[in-house]
């Protein structure tokens, strides 16, 4: 073979349809060799001699498609000084669009000798226990494809692994379980219709590392947030290999979840690699120019800043580095397809010097980015880092993993007291943490659980987390789980909890669907699926993580799929503005707030209400003629009214239901305890009683649409057949509450 010059950009291999061009960044590097592998693993050196703004590169003609390479860079190994150069080590293209291999955590890995001091020099070669990068075939057969631009408001996200989702799923064929073309099964994309699901987020699939220490005790990095390769797809998700096919599996995968109208988020880790700090191996940016990829200790630049809790921090003060995360974000919208992404820890990509500034350079580059400004950019809101929580402050263009969020619609539904009115701002849409900066109630990500705690059925079973699995003697994971186990800890045969249990997952899920904001669905909480108590099954690449779709809780898919039917149906549960309780008008001149908060006697709660610490229990009317904004078509929006009970409470709370000008008479289309489903329409100024610790809606009654949605119709249908032994279990004996009170008064709360 021969090597002609080529070109500084792009960077990576690039093939053209001849040959392919190779191109990488190093500034300190005094040498670069580029080793071309072939089926029985002979290395052939390259060296590339030409330089243009700290670019090295070359072209070679003969190199096709499947062509494994990798690079040996030369320079100074002096730690103490930031540079840990050294061309024994075999090292992975940063932009490698594929990947081949797995590393085998062998010493020659690292750069000094283990079990010596840090700053000594191992010499083996590591090629033989190293991962390669992989020329790809970059044409594909899109069919026409093209991002589906879901507004936020009409979306809905199901947060998913691409294993854990369809390793046990009996309808997929053997070979696709666990794979890109698994989740694009239709057995999978039907269960999500069903769901109405919007948009599919995927846990991690740029290219990770399993950890040597995980693999020592028999377990993995199951949740891949450890990323070595930020344009590879994951290999081993591929049914079809990893010398480049796998490129093609998730171009198909993404195709077709388009083609039902799924969006595909990636969950992107940016912030960190799985190089660690200085006792982690050199896989490639370490060895490439490991002082413009990590941010290092000032006057000490053998050791790294861990913002991340995971060893080090990516560089996002060097302008090479950003590039890297620019050119990734786009290489993903317009090669790959992806609608979107969730930024792990994104605070870190925020710290230019010390403090989290959301003026950042990273946010600059996105807001003026003609590509990736124009997809859905969603933030994990914090770090570990000091002043690391940032719940609220990021950039107007940008959503955020609503943490408060989930911490107080746990508390409130296990009965905590003084939560009611942060309780009533969570299910608005959070106007405390977003308005002031001109978002709207679609900058909150509202989600319950995550990949991250708890499943949801563990969330209502469980006090205390249960990782003795994980191998850290119980010390992982989170300790304060805003849990609550409805009476016993773990499995039961007890009638009375797990008919609580049951209920309680409802109230989640409706509260989670019926919030204003954009509702997260975590995989597995619709069907029942635990954990058996493990909050951290971040390692757990087994059947305790996976979901079980042999044993699931079928009235639970039919009670989601029939509220989020509602949601869609109805735009007041998804407005596109924050309430501001202004009087509109209505039909023969009169006027009602956009949205009141009703006590449970019926009238409007005073402002001493929500300051009373018992205070478990609140109604809200939604006011269908109050809908601000107007629809794709400059059309005013309207819907009927609503009216939302929910008790908190352990006892029965009997609700009057409003007078006759919010409506004469109301339809009770959601009750989750499930036994109000069939009643007759309820006139104005009624009572109504709401069971313990259940939610109700209520529709204004018309003659146009006497009926319940059909749909929600259904669900309550065989969410009755349930419903009475659950109810009769639930009377005796009572089920422990977990908050100390016992008393019933009115709620207190926020005026909007």
């Amino acid at each position: 073979m021969e090597i002609w010059p080529g070109t500084a950009y792009p960077l990576g291999a690039t093939f053209d349809g001849t040959g392919t061009n190779f191109a990488l960044f190093s500034e300190r590097a005094e040498k670069v060799e580029l080793c071309l592998f072939d089926d029985d693993g002979v290395e052939t050196r390259f060296p590339l001699d030409e330089v243009d703004g700290y670019v090295w590169h070359g072209y070679i003609p003969q190199v096709q498609p499947g062509q494994k390479y990798g690079y040996r860079v030369h320079g100074p190994y002096d730690p103490a000084s930031g540079n840990r150069f050294n061309p024994n080590k075999l090292l992975l293209d940063p932009y490698a669009k594929a990947v081949h291999g797995q590393i085998d955590w062998d010493p020659a890995l690292f750069t000094y000798n283990l079990g010596e001091e840090p700053d000594t020099i191992n010499n083996d070669d590591s090629a033989p226990h190293m991962m390669m990068g992989v020329v790809i075939n970059p044409f594909f057969d899109w069919d026409g494809d093209r991002n589906l631009r879901v507004p936020y408001h009409k979306s809905v996200i199901y947060e998913a692994h691409v294993k854990g989702l369809t390793q046990l799923h009996p309808e997929i064929p053997e070979e696709q379980r666990g794979t890109y073309a698994g989740v694009a099964h239709p057995s999978v994309i039907s269960h999500l219709q069903k769901l109405g699901v919007t948009a599919i987020e995927l846990m991690p699939v740029h290219q990770f590392v399993n950890d040597g220490t995980l693999q020592d005790k028999g377990l993995n990095n199951y949740w891949g947030y450890n990323t070595i390769g930020f344009f590879a797809p994951q290999n081993t998700y591929s049914s079809t290999g990893d010398t480049g096919q796998q490129v093609q599996d998730f171009k198909a995968m993404v195709r077709t979840l388009h083609q039902a109208g799924i969006e595909v988020i990636l969950d992107v880790v940016y912030n960190h690699t799985a190089e660690g700090n200085h006792l982690g191996p050199t896989l490639s940016f370490k060895g490439i120019d490991n002082q413009s990829y990590y941010r290092l200790m000032e006057g000490d630049e053998q050791h790294y800043m861990d913002y991340t809790g995971t060893g080090n921090s990516l560089n996002v003060r060097q302008p090479h580095s950003l590039q890297l995360l620019m050119d990734s974000l786009r290489y993903w919208v317009t090669e790959m397809h992806v609608d979107g992404f969730r930024f792990d820890l994104a605070s870190t990509l925020a710290r230019e010097f010390y403090d989290v500034d959301k003026l950042s350079t990273f946010f600059e580059l996105i807001q003026q980015d003609p590509v990736v400004s124009q997809v859905k950019l969603i933030a994990e809101p914090w770090d570990v880092g000091p002043g690391g929580y940032q719940v609220g402050n990021f950039p107007p263009q940008w959503t955020e993993w609503n943490g408060k969020y989930r911490d107080t619609v746990r508390d409130f539904w296990r009965g905590e007291p003084a939560t009611l009115g942060e309780f009533a701002s969570r299910i608005t849409g959070s106007a405390d943490l977003y308005e002031h900066s001109g978002r709207r109630p679609v900058a909150s990500i509202n989600f319950v659980t995550a990949h991250d705690g708890f499943t949801l059925a563990d969330l209502v079973s469980y006090n205390e987390k249960h990782n003795d699995a994980n191998g850290e003697d119980n010390n992982d994971g989170e300790s304060h789980n805003r849990s609550w186990n409805c009476g016993a800890e773990g499995p039961t045969d007890d009638p009375a909890v797990l008919g609580m249990r049951a209920r309680q997952q409802r109230n989640f899920i409706a509260s989670l669907l019926l919030s204003q904001g954009v509702p997260m669905l975590l995989h597995g909480d619709e069907l029942g699926r635990t954990q058996q108590g493990n909050n951290n099954g971040y390692c757990q690449d087994s059947e305790l993580t996976w979901i079980n779709w042999e044993s699931i809780d079928q009235p639970l898919i039919e009670f989601t799929a029939a509220v989020n039917a509602l949601r869609a149906k109805h735009p007041t549960f998804r407005r596109s503005r924050f309430f501001d309780g202004r009087p509109v008008l209505r039909g023969e001149g009169e006027r009602l707030p956009d949205i009141v908060w009703l006590d449970p006697s019926g009238e409007t709660m005073k402002p001493e209400a929500w300051d009373s610490g018992f205070g478990r229990s609140v109604g809200v009317f939604l006011n269908g003629d109050g809908i601000q904004g107007k629809d794709d078509r400059g059309r005013r929006i309207t819907d009927v009214n609503f009216v939302l009970y929910f008790n908190a409470h352990d006892d029965i709370v009997n609700f009057t239901l409003p007078s006759d000008e919010y409506a004469p008479a109301w339809d009770i289309i959601i009750d989750t305890a499930g036994h109000n489903a069939d009643t007759q329409p309820v006139k104005a100024g009624e009572g109504l009683p709401v069971d313990a610790k259940s939610l109700v809606v209520l529709r204004a009654h018309t003659v146009e649409e006497a009926e319940p949605d059909h749909s929600v119709a259904a669900s309550l249908a065989a969410l009755s057949q349930t419903a009475t032994a659950e109810t009769a279990a639930l009377s005796t004996p009572a089920v422990p509450e977990p908050a100390k009170t016992k008393k019933v008064s009115a709620p207190k709360g926020p005026a909007q």
